[in-house]
């Protein structure tokens, strides 16, 4: 096994960027440097988002893991990482598993649904994803647009003004247009996983309050790869904006629960 510190890739979802992790990824370095000391976050754009906003985004999730591994390859990280993903970078990561396995640590996927487990109305729950498109559409200021998407991706806010001026301002820097929007509902909505169980280890963690996914698509994910699951009963969509704090030591309990039984990298338990 490499002695190298471990390497963590992040990923979002829809029309989102690194920048809207907040402050989970300290929260989940400071915890899992209980397990894995040296640690490593890596925060990776889609094509289309953030640092990529002026990029096409692909119209198939194959394509998206295509481009996050030319990008590992081309600041020199070539070992096994570990993936932790949500919503559309969930699928990106569910992808990379299945076709990549010994590229591949474990994966955490959030709030995340696939074909063909669930059905589309639980996937994606059609009317809110169309609410997305009418934001778009419509002549709001981008703030009264963020604010929309806030009330339907987040329950636990208690400081929304600043979680708004943050997001507003990486809309200024990094705008989003509606043709990569819709070509990535598009390349979700086509996306069908292998039923096959991964090689590499999954933890799924997801909220039953989630507005926009069907927590009981991370629930038959869980049944059909024999993957743990843990259940926030509060957070919404956005669970790491939510509540860091929960997902930081959801994944570092795995972790050190993995380290307990003796389970190498890449074996499943």
């Amino acid at each position: 096994m490499s002695t190298a510190p471990p390497t963590w890739v992040l990923l979002r979802g829809l029309a989102r960027e690194s920048g809207h992790w907040g402050e989970f990824p300290a929260r989940l370095r400071e915890r899992i440097e209980c397990e894995q000391a040296g640690v490593r976050l890596l925060l990776l754009d889609l094509p289309g988002n953030g640092l990529l906003h002026a990029e096409t985004s692909p119209s198939h999730v194959s394509e998206m893991v295509e481009s996050c591994r030319s990008r590992l390859a081309s600041i020199g990280v070539t070992g096994p990482v570990h993936l932790l993903a949500m919503s559309l970078g969930a699928m990106v990561a569910s992808d990379w598993a299945a076709r990549y396995p010994q590229e591949l640590s474990a994966a955490v996927l959030i709030n995340t649904s696939l074909r063909p487990f669930s059905p589309f109305y639980r996937r994606l729950r059609p009317l809110n994803y169309l609410d997305f498109l009418i934001l778009s559409l419509t002549r709001l200021s981008r703030r009264q647009r963020e604010a929309k998407v806030l009330r339907m991706t987040a329950n636990l806010q208690a400081r929304p003004d600043e979680v708004l001026d943050h997001w507003v301002a990486l809309q200024d820097k990094h705008p989003v247009s509606l043709r990569n929007t819709l070509r990535q509902l598009r390349a979700a909505a086509r996306f069908k996983v292998s039923r096959l169980r991964p090689q590499t280890p999954v933890l799924l963690l997801c909220s039953k309050a989630d507005h926009l996914v069907d927590w009981r698509c991370s629930q038959a994910i869980s049944r059909a790869w024999g993957a743990p699951l843990r259940l926030h009963l509060q957070a919404g969509h956005d669970l790491p904006l939510d509540d860091p704090n929960w997902v930081a030591e959801a994944v570092g309990d795995w972790l050190q629960l993995r380290q307990m039984q003796g389970l190498g990298e890449g074996r499943w338990h």
